[in-house]
């Protein structure tokens, strides 16, 4: 979730500033974990692969089953639904006109005042690219996708107990528990129940082109057909219930094996052992900015503590965070008056700094459970003290299982962890630089290219979809070097403008409004990534075998 920062001017993010001391406590939280965090198909089925070697593109880091997550209150829509289109992409009274999901939503992703109505059947007002709040990837856009040239998609199993109990906090009681393990489980059985959905349509159990894989080999048999090989991630702030208070855990070495073992049994492929919040296994790599002010209160919430910082004693080092008083600054003190303990936030010296806390005791025992397992280690979110130590275990283990696929990790433990054998992707930036995205797709993979001294053998991406982060926008650049339709997809589809309901999209007007675009952004990365481009398309549908042969060497 939140792969990545973003500069944001937008009139509602200004009117925030203005106010932002008047807000009440509950809605800031919100505020401060989330800016952290069509019709049956009638298309031909992709092309089987003819080798053992996978040829697609990967998308490791997605979360389609975020409507359950946070108590089932705080997203729009659902990425499918028994009553088709119309059900699961309806309108939310909450979300739309004064509600305060709007306003929130209007907060994250500057979206218009007073909240748009109408998503089924126009799809006037959402999803878009900035609409953050409501489902981006129903299940016939991620089909699209399929068809050109998708071949793994990682779905992170999401939650966070703090935001899904201060919703319960202004009004929006959770349908579901907020235990973030139990939000865990839903997710799993959504999943299960949206590929049985996507099987009905297609003749029955086993037929449809959207395949849960536990394994890397159950990986390659859904490829061999030229399905999609859906995998499960957990990416949770509170994994095992491992939280700690005032530094002391809540969670031991029985209840991680026994949360190991529940992920081994849904068939997990990768683990975030912290996200977001140091938690009682290790330290959390700081967000920056406006969004660490405010998931830095999150965390207050959460642990009892601020983060504490020190001196970095390499060249790696986390998010610099405020240092001086300014509106913001003095609001969100005022704001967390009330907070337990009732400490305002620190002012923190100038960078480079670093999250003080490490991998704990219990961090190292749960790390080592995960490689003897054949888990893949994601090690964004974590603190260069955190990684640090993760990647001297696995350097001594010899282990190779290591990922990091959303623009989020220090560039060196990125080259550390590149060494062992683990597998580098990149958020889905537009492919240039914009207003609100300051690199684009095309220089972040040049950046990592430099970063590991040479070429990928597969690079993937990482799309973030409903992970309540900004979807690509449409680039400056589209004005006069658009992309083509009718255009050609790796996979050799050729593809034209997306209808979704009444809305035909278009990726220069629209952006990635949602997850069927992924197919045209696809193809206009490769569009500008001129001399650069059969090196690309290489490494990109390349992705899908490098990420399953990673996590083939992990087990």
């Amino acid at each position: 979730m939140l792969a990545h920062s973003v500069t944001t001017t937008t009139p509602a993010v200004r009117m925030l500033r203005g106010v932002w001391s008047r807000l009440a406590m509950a809605v800031f939280v919100v505020v401060a974990v989330v800016v952290s965090m069509a019709v049956a198909p009638t298309s031909a089925p992709a092309r089987a692969q003819t080798s053992g070697t996978i040829h697609g593109f990967a998308d490791t880091h997605t979360h389609l089953g975020a409507s359950q997550a946070f108590g089932g209150a705080l997203r729009c829509g659902e990425p499918f639904a028994p009553g088709g289109l119309a059900e699961a992409m309806a309108d939310c009274n909450t979300h739309s006109g004064a509600g305060h999901f709007a306003l929130l939503e209007s907060i994250l992703g500057g979206t218009d005042l007073p909240g748009g109505t109408q998503g089924f059947p126009t799809f006037v007002d959402w999803p878009s690219h900035d609409s953050q709040l409501h489902e981006q990837a129903y299940y016939t856009g991620i089909e699209r996708a399929w068809q050109s040239g998708l071949r793994v998609l990682n779905n992170y199993l999401v939650g966070n107990r703090v935001l899904c109990e201060t919703l319960a906090g202004i009004g929006v009681p959770p349908r579901y528990s907020c235990n973030e393990m139990d939000q865990l489980r839903r997710q799993v059985d959504h999943l299960n129940r949206m590929e049985a959905h996507i099987d009905a349509e297609h003749g029955g159990p086993g037929q449809g082109w959207f395949r849960i894989a536990r394994s890397p080999q159950e990986v390659r048999e859904i490829a061999a057909q030229g399905k999609l090989a859906v995998t499960l991630g957990v990416e949770t702030s509170e994994p095992f219930d491992c939280r700690q208070i005032n530094d002391v855990p809540q969670c031991s070495r029985e209840d991680i094996d026994r949360g190991l073992e529940e992920f081994a049994s849904w068939g997990v492929s990768t683990v975030f052992p912290v996200h977001k919040f140091d938690n009682a296994l290790g330290g959390a790599r700081m967000d920056e900015e406006l969004a660490g002010l405010a998931v830095n209160v999150g965390n207050k919430l959460g642990t009892q503590r601020f983060w504490e910082t020190e001196p970095c004693e390499g060249a790696a080092s986390d998010h610099a965070q405020p240092i001086a008083s300014t509106p913001v600054a003095d609001g969100l003190a005022a704001a967390t008056s009330g907070a337990p303990d009732g400490a305002a936030l620190p002012i923190y010296p100038g960078e480079p700094i670093c999250n003080v806390r490490g991998l704990t005791e219990l961090g190292e025992y749960a790390v080592n459970g995960m490689m003897d397992r054949g888990m893949l280690i994601n090690i964004d979110h974590m603190s260069v003290n955190t990684a640090g130590r993760v990647l001297d275990i696995a350097t001594e283990r010899g282990y190779p299982g290591f990922v990091v696929d959303h623009s989020w990790s220090d560039p060196s433990m990125l080259r550390r962890m590149h060494e062992l054998g683990g597998f580098v992707g990149a958020f889905a930036y537009p492919a240039d630089a914009t207003e609100n995205f300051d690199e684009g797709f095309l220089d972040e993979w040049r950046a990592n290219s430099a970063t590991v001294g040479g070429t990928f053998s597969g690079y993937g991406i990482g799309s973030d979809v409903n992970g309540l982060a900004p979807l690509a926008e449409p680039r400056p650049t589209a004005a006069t070097d658009p992309l083509v339709y009718p255009f050609t997809a790796p996979s050799g589809e050729v593809m034209d403008r997306w209808q979704f309901g009444e809305r035909v999209h278009d990726l220069n007007v629209d952006g990635v409004a949602q997850y069927g675009l992924y197919a045209d952004w696809i193809a206009d990365v490769l569009h500008r990534a001129g001399p650069d481009r059969a090196e690309l398309e290489r490494q990109l549908m390349n992705g899908a075998e490098a990420w399953t042969a990673t996590w083939e060497a992990a087990r």
